[in-house]
């Protein structure tokens, strides 16, 4: 028998001294304390598993050679501009980290790499000639010079999830802290953040500070271009339609629930360091959000101007570009068209959530809900219910309630009343025991989804001097959606550019990489509010694989017991090892206290 070691000093701080309600990371997740050594047959969805991982990379592969050269540059013509700008070249590997952090080859880390790292100096390079701000460059101090977070969040997607497998990159590192830099007041050539009014200075922002006048349909559209010969994805046909998109766009001056998506840098920043200043400041940020909300009856608004009033002198809390009562006209209809982006703001509310482990975010959101739906009406013995609102007040009417993050809201908090919310959903079926068949069915339409898009981009014929930096997003053949729900009982992330939520995650002690090692499969079957139950197993008839189980994608769910062959072992941690005897399997259960830890981009060995 080993001798017991001495519990470290930092440790018994961390339990006796817990952090504003959030306790700290434990070291000695090397120690193996669940060993797996009954024989399993592997079931068709461990099989799916892992192929789907190794197509992933091959698909992936073949993606980089034909679009990406061999400085990591994206083969296209630049351009600035919210239809093909800088925020779409990054966009071409969206999942690809998440595919990584799996379990997938090294080798599609290293691609997207060198792609991010390719693009920055692509579009640090490039210049426009008639958009002012970026006359010295689309981006500066390797980052947008100014956009709005619609944007800016889908093109930080790559750089915000690439933590989940380098979080001990230097550059990485330095980059977090500088990106979160601009936008707390820690920059003079940014200054985004207004302190004492808690604002974000204007729904247009970026490494060149906040647009302090009106925005004009230039800016968002990009320089003059001939636009015969490329292929134009958001509908228009000529430049004239691309500026015409974009001249109801003016509204930008003052804070907007867009702006909520930045607070994912100083989140990402303070998951490498927890310096307590980078989750005070998200929590200053988002708990003014809430006051404001407070004020509105419930609802978010969508201007806030530079005194931080509400709508400003006029009460239009409802303005601004992609606000509650934007419907700016399509040129290529004649039509307009609803364009609220509100479901980008509940990236604060998790963020928020993280960094505080308190329910009171998503109770805001549940009551926004509420607030929205109480304006409902009844038409013909029907209820209606609004989804816009505007000078006249509501509209945007539908037949069904209105439930923006209803599925986010039931993840973050698993209660009863918000499922009833979330409505038809394979996956949140499957966990509540009502549809079995779906690992299988949704592991192979992942499958092919990857076999399509790799025939389209074979079949693809565009050259670099025709082809824009969007061109390309809907052949990109990186699927995660049903690995991340089954392997980590997690919610694929969106766009938007907010983080990865899963109930557990999974790294490699051997290889010291994220992932599930080679030849393992894992599936998430149930979820209540305290309990994961998932299996685990080893397709390797030979050898022996040995993984580390995490509660929560960033360590934020402490494991309090597990439950395995009908033996409760205790673990009182973020970290357990699981050994898996060759050939063998288990199913187990997870006893957890979600939100109770301080969430990490460390990997397990990192605190040792």
């Amino acid at each position: 028998m080993k001798p017991t070691m001495p519990v470290p000093f930092f440790a018994i701080l961390a339990i006796l001294l817990p952090l504003s309600g959030l306790q700290n990371r434990a070291a000695g997740a090397d120690k193996v304390i669940l060993h797996v050594q009954t024989p399993m047959q592997p079931s068709r969805w461990a099989l799916l598993e892992r192929k789907l991982l190794d197509d992933n990379l091959a698909a992936c592969r073949e993606f980089y050679a034909k679009y990406i050269d061999d400085r990591g540059y994206l083969k296209c013509v630049v351009r600035w501009g919210a239809n093909d700008g800088p925020d779409d070249a990054p966009e071409n590997f969206n999942r690809w980290p998440e595919i990584h952090a799996l379990g997938a080859a090294d080798e599609i880390l290293t691609m997207y790499l060198k792609g991010w790292e390719g693009h920055l100096k692509q579009y640090t390079e490039a210049n426009t000639t008639e958009v002012p701000v970026a006359r010295q460059g689309m981006y500066y101090k390797e980052f947008i010079s100014q956009f709005d977070w619609m944007h800016n969040g889908e093109g930080l997607q790559l750089f915000n999830r690439m933590g989940l497998s380098v979080p001990k990159d230097a550059k990485y590192q330095e980059r977090a802290r500088r990106f979160a830099g601009f936008y707390m007041d820690e920059d003079k050539e940014a200054a985004n953040y207004d302190p004492k009014h808690k604002i974000i200075r204007s729904m247009m922002n970026g490494s060149r500070g906040p647009m302090l006048r009106k925005a004009t349909a230039l800016d968002w559209a990009g320089d003059f271009f001939d636009t015969t010969g490329f292929t134009l994805m958001h509908r228009e046909r000529t430049y004239k339609e691309f500026l015409a998109h974009y001249e109801e766009y003016t509204d930008v001056v003052g804070d907007h629930f867009l702006n909520l998506v930045a607070t994912t840098l100083p989140l990402g920043a303070y998951m490498l360091s927890h310096e307590e200043k980078y989750r005070r400041w998200i929590l200053e940020y988002m708990d003014a959000w809430l006051e404001r909300m407070k004020q509105n009856h419930g609802i978010i608004p969508s201007h806030v101007d530079l005194d931080g009033k509400i709508g400003g002198p006029s009460g239009k809390w409802w303005g601004s570009a992609y606000g509650w009562g934007f419907s700016p006209i399509n040129p290529t209809n004649g039509r307009r068209e609803n364009r609220n982006r509100i479901q980008r703001a509940l990236v604060g509310f998790n963020n928020a959530l993280w960094v505080s482990g308190d329910q009171k975010y998503v109770d805001a959101w549940r009551a926004m809900m509420d607030a929205v739906n109480s304006n409902g009406r009844l038409v013909g013995g029907k209820m209606q219910y609004p989804t816009m609102h505007g000078a006249e007040g509501w509209y945007g009417w539908t037949d069904r309630r209105w439930n923006i993050g209803a599925l986010e809201m039931w993840y973050w908090s698993m209660k009863a009343e918000d499922l009833k919310r979330v409505g038809p959903q394979g996956w949140v079926a499957y966990l509540q025991g009502n549809n079995p068949s779906y690992p299988e069915a949704a592991l192979e339409k992942d499958l092919q989804s990857i076999e399509r898009k790799v025939d389209a981009f074979r079949k693809d014929k565009s050259t670099p001097d025709k082809r824009l930096s969007d061109n390309m997003l809907h052949l990109n053949p990186a699927a995660a959606g049903a690995l991340i729900q089954l392997m980590l009982g997690g919610l694929p992330p969106d766009v938007d550019g907010g983080l990865l939520n899963a109930r557990v995650r999974y790294f490699d002690p051997e290889r010291r990489r994220a992932g599930v090692p080679s030849d393992v499969a894992t599936l998430v079957s149930e979820m209540t509010d305290t309990q994961t139950t998932l299996t685990l197993v080893n397709l390797n008839k030979t050898q022996a694989r040995t993984l580390i189980i995490q509660g929560g994608a960033y360590g934020e769910h402490q494991l309090e017991s597990a439950v395995i062959a009908g033996k409760s072992n205790p673990i009182q941690a973020p970290l357990v090892t699981v050994r898996l005897d060759p050939g063998c399997g288990q199913r187990i259960v997870l006893q957890m206290k979600r939100y109770a830890r301080k969430p990490t981009m460390r990997h397990p060995w990192d605190d040792q």
